[in-house]
């Protein structure tokens, strides 16, 4: 371990700046990441056995393949939805993700040009959106999955108040 001191305003891991709170996406996202995996490697697989069925083989391992994929998908889920945090800030809005390759994106609320709220038909039946911020920079990356539907509600409101007060003190 170093002796050298904490960099100025921060922690020493990078991820994990000091006195930050981090609120957590729902579970639900899991269960919805599950389904879409089921449905892009169901319908393969079920072929793939058929196929297996018919001919035979060395066709089996297609099918060997996408049942090893979708085991590795099962462990990882659950992993990357406990992995997603958001924390408002006075200032900015800081947003983490990543297990192996971490992320931590952090919005000045005076640079946010608008957010959206988003939710799709399966995402919908589980009553979690996702909320975005667009920034003038196409490379900010700062969406937040799996929220509970007034959650994303009040998040969007707050950020887009937010956004406002600090734009106008410019």
């Amino acid at each position: 371990m170093s002796n050298e001191p904490a960099p100025p305003g921060g922690s020493e891991d990078p991820f994990a700046p000091s006195g930050v709170t981090w609120n957590r996406v729902s579970p639900k996202l899991t269960t919805a990441r599950y389904v879409t995996g089921a449905i892009w490697l169901g319908i393969p697989f079920v072929g793939a056995v058929v196929l297996g069925v018919i001919f035979g083989g060395w066709v089996w391992s297609a099918a060997a393949v996408l049942a090893l994929l979708g085991a590795w998908i099962a462990w990882l889920v659950p992993r990357q939805v406990r992995a997603y945090g958001y924390a408002e800030r006075e200032d900015d809005l800081l947003v983490r993700r990543g297990v192996m390759f971490r992320s931590l994106v952090a919005v000045p609320y005076g640079r946010m040009q608008f957010t959206d709220v988003s939710s799709g038909p399966l995402t919908r039946k589980l009553g979690i959106a996702e909320v975005k911020l667009h920034t003038a920079s196409a490379s900010t990356d700062a969406t937040i999955p799996g929220l509970p539907e007034a959650e994303a509600a009040r998040v969007k409101d707050r950020l887009t108040q937010l956004g406002e007060a600090r734009l106008a003190g410019l």
